[in-house]
């Protein structure tokens, strides 16, 4: 298999281990077959980002232990689908974004420019 690529065309770093993320619970936004979401996103939770999600039908912050989500909080970091992430842009409310744990296949959704603009700096 190809090696997984981040949206700068290097190799796709970790996203977090703890909250334990990605659609295959290994800690990267990688890109598997069955990910129909596109958890392409390596995002940074803001509170005002989780009320976002929280209106439009996507509740991140409760936990669902039957099927080990913890719920986030402000300053987790998760692999956030792609589309979700688009949809909180269009609204103004676009969380941070990790842009080396985050898949190029977010790029067939938002563009490098919109993910530039709402980066964080190395080292956060």
């Amino acid at each position: 298999m190809n090696e997984q690529k981040n949206v700068l065309g290097l190799p796709l770093e970790t996203c977090s281990q703890e909250p334990l993320t990605g659609f295959t619970r290994e800690g990267t936004c990688k890109i598997v077959n069955g990910d129909h979401g596109i958890h392409a996103v390596c995002i940074v939770a803001t509170s005002e980002f989780l009320e976002f999600s929280r209106i439009a039908g996507n509740d991140l912050s409760t936990p669902m232990p039957q099927y080990g989500f913890p719920g986030l909080k402000p300053g987790d970091r998760w692999c956030l689908c792609a589309p979700r992430w688009k949809e909180a842009l269009e609204h103004g409310m676009a969380p941070p974004v990790d842009l080396m744990a985050t898949h190029e296949a977010a790029l067939w959704y938002v563009t490098l420019d919109d993910l530039l603009e709402h980066s964080i700096a190395a080292g956060d």
